[in-house]
């Protein structure tokens, strides 16, 4: 019986032994694939050659120098020759070639493939291996490597490499293939290089190659040949290599760069390693997705939790499925469709967008798909359009869609007759519905138990969530409204500047979001008179603590009585309203405080300025001159504008009601995350925003797919800490393939460089000239405005009406003339711009600017101006 070999492995050995090259070896021979015979030399053969000290020198090494002290003259034992002699005698014949390389446990990793760093001897003959596996083992402690694993971040001596001894197959034709093109990342692509004779030149690049680049099914894309009449290989071949590569890269479940050897018409695989840099490359191929965040910014500005997310896309998802039921779309192309209603928004590191192209496919299931496209673009806010080459891939084309589209269109323009006809009544029915789910007051929630509060989520979600027709019936009317007024606007009412519908909606009255404003100019009132009784209260509600303001309660007990009454209503109004992790009002009633005291403390600013009514009057006076002698036209003229009065003015109340909605999931999600808290399944009450809605319902009721709460909250944590370390993606940006792999986040092209002079130009949406100190404001909580400053923002959102009443005029980076920010300036009157793009980087803090809101033009002024 043979002497069992301690030294020399075979594929039957332990992998861990084998080192990367060889091992991949093993794995493709048991795949039945064709590989020239070989062995391995152990790394414990290197060890065999030296005692303990010596052994121990190479770990313990810093640098290449003292690594390479130990095994510079090594020689292999006899013990170890001996079992060499044996495998040779085994493997080769008299005068054949062999390739030694390396096979490191380190090499040819997905990580790091040390591609090229240590040696490779080809031709070698029988009686020179000895000598060659000794100088496999020296390169394996050289100065590259180190080099090499300092630049990756790998620190000390590598361990020893095993060493491959193979016999040489002697090629007609040799060369690398990649199962997929590691240049553009197209993975349906495999490519192909190969030279006469053997591939050493290739692999080293001392030799040009000629390439190929071979699709799935098997048909050549491209040649580039050194002798265009004379190839290294014919196509079959070609093919050939490339279904190899492909083989081995089923069999390994990623990308393979192989090398390879045609010898007689047989081709052979000699080695295989992982293509590392497709990790970082988007597929071309891939379907493309267009983000944007230009309008939802302003809901869910900056980071956005899962929570939140999950929430928030649950409920894209069902109301706008209602929507299309309600505008009349059939049932069966509601349903084929689910996973567009599922797609309309998407989280990018952290940070919600819009999916362009679900936004789109959406409105396209609507007849008249291209008239719409527009308003839709307007109301969303969005700067630029699909391109319309995607436009038009979305609408129908066919005979009979085109024939079945307007069936659908005589259905739709009934639907939105009847919606219209009856849309005061749904909004009076949804608030009946809304207050009854809601009940008075703020409940408390603090006794119930996890099951109980879940079945408060679903009544809300049943009652609501699902039945949300009249906002969205809204919605739709007011962006076509708005589409009408500024169309007739511009026809018929000679409007130079484009503003005239602007100014016209300015001034409407009952709209909730400005009552807050009112509302704090009346505390702000308060706490003047309460200065004759307590001299020093504006100061303490500008500077103080909330205990020691609190302690105020029964000395000004008007005051307190109008801040409860404040916070019963818009207590849920806070930065980031429709985040839930965001703290409101109710949590924290500083910021209110604080934005009283701030007003008190200029009482120029309490005195509310009737721009609005003004600028109103103008605007309508202009429309009757221009319509004068045309009754029909003036006629239709209201009509339209008082519809889009209405219809944007209940666009605002019904957005609040949201608000409310949001406020009431809050508290049932603030409360769960308190039971799982007490309960040890989260570290902290708070982490129950990093796990999503089905996470949270399924750990109470049995349906989740893992109910380690506090591990799942503990890696996004992690996950979204990274995030805010990062630079944020850009907020218009076009994805390939699978989102989060190797697409950048970033515009398709750098953003232009800013124009020449002072004058900045975004959109009007509340007419007016101002001068004043721009103000940029990142958080409006703490913001410390004087009566004239400008606000500079990067978006807004309601919980800014606390500190607009100071402000003589706006500038917001990000939004639309639909968006929240202009809105509320036209009904507080406030000269407004929007869609300003960089105005908070390129309108410095404490500049004096002017702003025109009918124009959009923002100029910054000399200093002394």
């Amino acid at each position: 019986m043979p002497k069992p070999r301690r030294y020399i492995l075979d594929a039957t050995s332990d992998p861990a032994q084998l080192g990367g090259k060889a091992a991949a070896l093993a794995r493709l021979r048991d795949a039945g694939l064709p590989i020239p015979a070989w062995f391995v030399v152990s790394p414990a053969a290197l060890d065999a050659n030296l005692d303990a000290q010596e052994r121990a020198a190479p770990a313990q090494a810093e640098d290449a120098a003292s690594a390479q002290a130990v095994p510079a003259n090594i020689a292999l034992a006899a013990e170890v020759m001996q079992e060499l002699a044996a495998a040779l005698a085994q493997l080769a014949s008299a005068g054949e070639r062999l390739a030694v390389r390396s096979s490191a446990a380190y090499e040819d990793a997905a990580a790091h493939s040390f591609a090229g760093q240590l040696e490779s001897y080809l031709n070698v003959t029988p009686e020179d291996v000895a000598a060659r596996v000794a100088d496999v083992w020296r390169s394996g402690y050289s100065a590259r490597i180190f080099a090499y694993r300092a630049e990756h971040g790998l620190h000390g001596a590598p361990p020893p490499p095993a060493v491959l001894v193979q016999r040489m197959v002697q090629a007609d034709a040799a060369g690398v293939a990649f199962s997929a093109d590691p240049i553009s990342g197209r993975r349906s692509v495999a490519v192909v290089a190969a030279v006469q004779g053997l591939g050493e030149g290739l692999v080293s690049g001392e030799r040009d190659a000629d390439s190929w680049r071979v699709a799935r099914d098997g048909a050549i894309l491209e040649r580039n040949l050194q002798q265009p009449d004379l190839p290294v290989m014919a196509d079959d071949a070609v093919r050939a290599v490339a279904a190899l590569a492909r083989r081995v890269e089923h069999i390994f479940n990623r990308p393979q760069d192989i090398e390879w050897a045609m010898q007689r018409g047989d081709l052979w695989l000699l080695q295989a390693r992982p293509v590392t840099a497709l990790a970082a490359l988007a597929d071309p191929d891939g379907a493309q997705v267009l983000w944007d965040n230009s309008n939802i910014i302003e809901s869910y500005g900056g980071m956005t939790t899962p929570l939140t997310y999950s929430f928030a896309r649950r409920a894209y998802t069902e109301v706008y499925r209602e929507l299309c039921r309600i505008l009349g779309v059939p049932a069966r192309m509601i349903q084929a469709n689910q996973a567009v209603f599922g797609n309309m928004i998407g989280l990018i590191r952290g940070r919600i967008y819009y999916n362009l192209l679900s936004w789109y496919r959406v409105l396209a299931m609507l007849p008249g798909f291209k008239a719409n496209r527009r308003f839709m673009e307007q109301m969303m806010g969005v700067k630029e359009g699909l391109p319309d080459d995607v436009v038009a891939s979305l609408a129908q084309s066919s005979w009979r869609q085109r024939m079945t589209d307007r069936l659908y269109l005589a259905r739709t323009v009934l639907g939105l007759v009847a919606a219209y006809l009856t849309l005061e009544r749904r909004i009076r029915r949804f608030y009946a519905r809304l207050n009854a789910a809601l009940g008075e007051g703020r409940p408390d929630f603090s006794g119930s138990r996890a099951d109980e509060l879940v079945q408060i989520y679903w009544e809300l979600d049943g009652q609501l969530l699902h039945r949300w027709d009249a906002p969205l019936v809204n919605d739709f009317f007011a962006m076509i409204f708005y589409g009408l007024l500024r169309n007739l606007a511009a026809k018929w009412c000679d409007d130079p500047t484009g503003t005239l519908q602007n100014d016209l909606l300015t001034g409407e009255g009952g709209m909730i979001s400005a009552e807050p404003a009112a509302r704090v100019r009346r505390l702000a009132e308060l706490a003047r008179q309460t200065e004759t009784s307590m001299p020093d209260f504006i100061t303490q509600l500008r500077t103080g603590s909330l205990p020691a303001l609190a302690s105020t309660r029964t000395m000004t007990p008007d005051f307190w009585r109008e801040v409860d009454a404040y916070l019963a209503q818009f207590g849920d109004r806070c930065l980031a309203e429709l985040k839930l992790e965001s703290l409101t009002l109710h949590d924290d009633p500083l910021p209110l405080l604080r934005a009283v005291g701030q007003l008190a403390a200029h009482p120029a600013g309490l005195n509310a300025a009737d721009g609005a009514a003004k600028v109103r009057r103008q605007a309508e006076a202009r429309a009757d001159a221009a319509l004068a002698g045309k009754p029909l036209h003036r006629t239709l003229f209201r009509w339209v504008l008082s519809g889009a009065r209405r219809r944007v003015r209940d666009r605002e109340n019904l957005r609040f009601e949201r608000t409310r909605v949001f406020g009431r999931a809050r508290q049932i999600f603030v409360e769960l995350g308190r039971r799982f808290y007490a309960a040890e399944a989260l570290d902290d009450p708070r982490d129950v925003f990093y796990l999503t809605l089905d996470e949270i319902i399924g750990y109470v009721q049995g349906t989740t797919a893992s109910a380690d709460l506090r591990g799942l909250a503990q890696v996004r944590a992690a996950e979204f800490a990274r995030y805010a370390q990062m630079p944020p993606p850009a907020s218009r940006f076009a994805t390939l393939g699978a989102v989060q792999q190797g697409n950048a986040f970033q515009a398709a092209q750098a953003a232009s460089a800013p124009p020449a002079g002072d004058v900045l130009t975004g959109i009007g949406c509340c007419p007016g000239v101002v001068r004043g100190r721009a103000r940029v404001v990142r958080d409006p909580l703490n913001a410390a405005l004087e009566p004239g400053d400008i606000v500079v923002a990067e978006h807004t959102d309601p919980s800014w009406i606390l500190i607009l009443p100071l402000a003589a005029g706006l500038v917001v980076e990000r939004g639309s003339l639909l968006s929240h920010a202009a809105i509320v300036a036209r009904e507080l009157g406030i000269p407004a711009v929007v869609a300003l793009s960089g105005a908070t980087s390129r309108l410095h803090d404490g500049a004096i600017i002017e702003l025109d809101g009918s124009t959009g033009r923002v100029t910054t002024l000399p200093a002394d101006a």
